[in-house]
């Protein structure tokens, strides 16, 4: 009992949390996102990369529909196990080291893929590949979460997280100037530039003072806030706002994974398991396949397929804008719940497949993928808001893993459900798993916008 009081006036005495919520936006905090933009974009231009290598690689290789789903669907195993792994690391032994690991390790597994000889080979690069990808997102979700103001929280995260679909623009991209001339090994190779500036991040990126104060480190916690004080406020040149006096502070707490099904957690752990799931299973199952699709089924060239899914990934990044801006307004479960709704209400005029003419198709996956693109780029957000410290880069691995799952299966259906049923089968389903998600959304969730990150998620 007495070590516990001396922990919960620890906690009260240093005011971890409350000095982070004090903090007004600055060059500081700009700084640091733009570090964590430069290994989103390239963690998404990475994941999707394979995309846009198929159309060359499947002639190339005689690669059947069965194994190009494989193909695309064993990144997404080995990011569910990396989401898994990299997320309770994460939780023991900081944010910051545990997000260089999984940068370096994708990008030197990017340049592996470059010397790929075979379907084989390329396959199990990609799985080890996945792991560092999938444990990327949650942790650097998590890491700017924890510097996030309760106020336009959304806008601080999301407005930087554009380099995700920014990132998956650039594969487009990179695939439509690069595939068709110089070799589709070029794809790979770019995505190993991260490799290169690992290790200076170490130095540039401080630790999460909430996760030093939830492990009991609070004078290390402390220390980092005091610098990060002294460079907003010029050293002391800048008056900064008063510390808040009604807010809860960062208390220690051990990491327990089963408390993320007890309690208040319960419910709120279904709720983002099932978004995520719905989510991605909708928005990969179509990105990963769309560059494919355009050719087997529409007979398209490759130029004229890569082209189509460099407009669908343009239409992503606008919806990303969009959500930035209207998130922290709106609220989370209103978008979305319709925004999910919407997506798979899109796709049923596919049903028709095959007959209809490729542009119109264009347009309605586009619709589609915007409402779908507006929610998987918040949902880290979202997460993120619904556990406390000492749960939070768990819980958003765990969620992250669902997510690297559905993104494993999507892909593994189109490969199954193509062939035998055609390809307005495929729209149908998704428009199906896209809708339940949205209803699940409206029952399940809870509302978080405006709230600080130990008012939404109390350790007791």
């Amino acid at each position: 009992m007495e070590t516990q009081m001396n922990v919960a006036n620890a906690a009260s005495s240093y005011r971890i949390a409350e000095r982070l919520e004090r903090l007004p936006l600055s060059p500081w905090h700009t700084k640091i996102r733009s570090i964590i933009a430069f290994a989103w974009f390239f963690d998404a231009y990475d994941a999707l990369s394979i995309a846009y290598v198929l159309p060359a690689i499947v002639p190339l290789w005689h690669i059947p529909p069965q194994k190009i789903g494989a193909l695309i669907s064993i990144g997404y195993a080995g990011q569910a196990l990396g989401a898994l792994l990299f997320g309770y690391l994460a939780q023991r032994n900081g944010r910051v080291p545990v997000t260089i690991a999984t940068l370096f390790m994708f990008s030197l597994m990017s340049l592996a893929c470059a010397f790929a000889w075979d379907y084989q080979s390329l396959f199990w690069i990609r799985f080890v590949q996945g792991i560092g990808l999938g444990g990327e997102i949650p942790v650097v979700n998590t890491y700017l979460a924890e510097f996030a103001k309760a106020q336009r929280r959304a806008r601080f995260i999301i407005l930087f997280q554009l380099a995700f679909p920014i990132g998956l623009l650039a594969a487009s991209g990179v695939g439509l100037l690069v595939v068709p001339t110089i070799g589709w090994q070029w794809m790979f190779i770019i995505g190993a530039i991260p490799a290169l500036l690992a290790i200076p991040l170490r130095f540039l990126l401080p630790e999460s003072p909430r996760w030093l104060a939830s492990r009991g480190r609070f004078e290390e916690a402390d220390q980092i806030l005091r610098r990060i004080e002294n460079t907003i406020s010029r050293n002391g040149t800048k008056q900064l706002p008063p510390i808040p006096t009604d807010l809860p502070s960062t208390v220690s707490e051990a990491t327990r994974p089963l408390d993320l099904l007890r309690g208040i957690y319960a419910r709120r752990t279904v709720c983002v398991w099932l978004l995520w799931i719905a989510t991605y299973l909708v928005n990969y199952g179509l990105i990963g396949w769309l560059p494919t699709i355009w050719g087997s089924v529409y007979h398209l060239s490759v130029q004229d397929a890569l082209r189509y899914g460099f407009i669908s990934s343009a239409v992503g990044l606008a919806a990303t804008v969009l959500v930035a801006f209207l998130l922290d307004w709106t609220g989370r479960k209103v978008w979305f719940g319709t925004a999910l709704i919407l997506c798979g209400l899109a796709l049923i005029p596919l049903s028709q497949g095959a007959s209809i003419a490729p542009p119109t198709v264009l347009i309605w996956v586009c619709v589609s993928l915007f409402w779908s693109n507006s929610v998987a780029i918040s949902l880290g957000v979202f997460t993120s808001e619904n556990y406390p410290t000492h749960l939070r880069a768990l819980g958003l691995g765990v969620a992250g893993a669902w997510q690297r799952v559905a993104s494993m299966v999507g892909p593994l259906l189109v490969g199954l459900i193509l062939p035998f049923y055609g390809v307005g089968a495929v729209f149908v389903l998704f428009a199906i798993v896209a809708i339940l998600g949205g209803v699940s959304c409206f029952v399940l969730a809870t509302e978080t916008k405006g709230q600080t990150l130990e008012q939404l998620s109390p350790t007791k």
